[in-house]
């Protein structure tokens, strides 16, 4: 007999959280308990408020930067699972989540993005790095987007930094000019965050070799539905597991 999953959303009325609320209404084997929004007097105000309120095993994370850290460690804390598809959240921030995720003895999935083809870009690209010794990241996200790079960009740069770390052939210390105009390092890896009208989120990684260039970029399209099927994946899988789980591509 198959367990129902109770799942909360939080973010539910926002832009990627209303699909993944329709999804979890129409899936047999989910459950829509609650949903957070501060938007909406309807639903919770806050996830504290609504794991306190409801029974729930997973808690679906598509809220702010500013907001994600709080709301995972409030499910944690409460022994909820949880499923992160916010950005915004730091190396440090997912070590002091694991760490708390193992003492609670749950489950954290979490994705800079989890679209299937954005998966199959980590997958390639980590392959890749295996082969080419240099690389840089170019993170596109739209105007509005406060935080950068975005958290694809981001988980990018730090899975190929468990590969190894690129070769440099001017150290950013060593720039002549403004040392802005490298990007960021993230893991060793330079990354360039541009923010402009049209673009959603794409991310693309340049590798190069003498006399030849391979690169590899993903776009996101301008409705939420790519992301929909890889959050359901990890509301299914995330509750066999135990502290914190980097990239949809480790459950495909």
């Amino acid at each position: 007999m198959t367990t129902t999953i109770r799942v909360c959303v939080a973010g539910a009325t926002g832009w990627t959280g209303r699909a993944i609320v329709e999804a979890v209404e129409q899936a047999d084997d989910l459950e829509l308990v609650a949903g957070v929004a501060r938007s909406d007097a309807s639903l919770y105000s806050s996830v504290s408020e609504a794991l306190d309120a409801v029974a729930a095993d997973v808690l679906v994370d598509y809220t702010h930067a500013s907001a994600v850290r709080a709301n995972v460690l409030a499910a944690v804390e409460r022994g909820v699972h949880v499923v992160v598809g916010s950005s915004g959240l730091s190396a440090s921030d997912y070590h002091e989540i694991d760490a708390a995720a193992r003492r609670r003895e749950v489950g954290v999935v979490a994705a800079g993005n989890f679209s299937i083809t954005a998966a199959l870009l980590l997958r390639a690209a980590t392959e890749a790095a295996r082969h080419l010794e240099t690389w840089e990241v170019v993170d596109y996200a739209s105007f509005s987007k406060p935080d950068a790079p975005s958290g694809t960009a981001r988980e990018l740069a730090e899975r190929l930094g468990e590969v190894r770390r690129p070769a440099v052939g001017v150290p950013v210390d060593h720039v002549l000019g403004p040392r802005e105009a490298r990007g960021a390092t993230v893991e060793g890896s330079q990354v360039h965050s541009i923010r402009l009208p049209s673009f959603v989120v794409s991310t693309e990684v340049v590798f190069a070799a003498s006399g030849e260039r391979l690169s590899l970029r993903h776009d996101a399209g301008e409705t939420p539905a790519p992301y929909v099927a890889g959050t359901l994946l990890a509301i299914r899988s995330v509750q066999g597991r135990v502290g914190v789980t980097r990239g949809l591509d480790r459950l495909l």
